[in-house]
């Protein structure tokens, strides 16, 4: 346990001391966020700030994970996702940056790159022996996927990376909702591994190995909600918000509990469903339902402010995230 918690400190303070001269990095170097025109009018004042902030996310829970880590193939996993869909992200910034305009990386890209780090966490899984089942709470019974699981990780992976990446569009939001959801998972984990044996020589330490990363992801997410509080002095990007959507992905997929990432996710599904739904009824329907998607700029046309909206959206998160244990601990934990 003390690893875990060594882990988490370690990344708060690398994050919290690189973040100062990493900024000012960012901004000597003019890697400023460019703001979309469609979005809503007072983001223009936003138009420079310090952008790709999640590297700093990345190079933190890193260093803190390698040193006390067990090495175990299921920790190693979610973070090579997370470092891989941080570098897609990373790429989108990029091209971003160079190209002075709000859209980067193509979305047909985008869903290639992800299907090539879902090759490997499916192979991965099946090293592994992982199920291709997937456990659904309440009712009690396992849906056979056989081999369309392997297609199902795809839209796992790809939905919770472009989920986050959506949620990234007010001070703190992305951050703060992917630290509750991370630490959901760390908490399953730590009580599977105190749980797993009245011995603790005898614990599982699979289950060690994933707190630790959980931890290191968390402590680096906290030192950098340092800098991204309202009003933000750095925005994580498309490489901070991909790369926290592997990362929760792969956990779900790792520790086979693939339909709880619906609640523990909850706002990242949100999101992405307000962009589809606005999209669909617009084309077919000729009528918008929302003021504007992502559904977090619709209460901002509403008037509430940044603040509100992330504080509001934290507690809904932490409300789903809560429900998500319950039902760990109820149904999963016992198989």
């Amino acid at each position: 346990m003390t690893r875990v918690l060594v882990a988490a400190l370690v990344a708060l303070i690398v994050s919290i001391v690189v973040g100062p001269k990493f900024v000012e990095f960012l901004r000597r170097n003019e890697f400023g966020q460019h703001i979309r025109a469609e979005g809503p009018e007072h983001h223009s004042v936003k138009q420079g700030t310090p952008t790709m902030g999640g590297l700093m996310i990345l190079f933190a829970a890193t260093i803190a994970f390698l040193p006390v880590s067990h090495f175990r193939l299921q920790s190693l996993t979610v973070l090579f996702a997370t470092l891989a869909c941080g570098a897609i992200g990373f790429l989108d910034d990029f091209i971003k940056l160079t190209h002075r305009r709000s859209l980067g990386l193509s979305g047909r890209w985008k869903l290639l790159l992800l299907a090539g780090v879902t090759v490997v966490v499916g192979i991965v899984a099946h090293h592994l022996r992982l199920s291709t089942s997937v456990y659904v709470p309440i009712v009690d019974v396992w849906v056979p996927l056989s081999v369309l699981w392997y297609p199902f990780l795809f839209l796992v992976i790809g939905g919770a990376a472009n989920g986050t990446n959506l949620a990234d569009g007010v001070d703190g939001l992305a951050a703060g909702t992917a630290i509750i959801a991370l630490f959901t998972f760390t908490a399953m984990n730590v009580v599977s591994y105190v749980r797993s044996s009245p011995n603790p020589a005898h614990r599982n330490l699979t289950k060690l190995d994933l707190a630790i990363v959980g931890a290191a992801l968390i402590g680096a997410a906290v030192g950098f909600l340092w800098y991204n509080a309202f009003p933000a002095e750095v925005f994580m990007g498309d490489t901070g918000s991909m790369a926290f959507g592997g990362a929760i992905a792969t956990f779900a997929i790792m520790m086979k509990v693939e339909l709880l990432l619906l609640l523990i996710g909850g706002i990242f599904v949100i999101e992405a469903l307000s962009v589809m739904i606005q999209v669909f009824t617009f084309k077919y329907l000729g009528r918008r339902v929302f003021l504007m998607t992502p559904i977090h700029h619709h209460f901002e046309m509403k008037a509430w402010s940044e603040t509100k909206i992330t504080v509001r959206f934290w507690i809904l998160a932490g409300i789903l995230c809560a429900a998500g244990f319950a039902l760990y601990y109820r149904y999963y934990f016992a198989r």
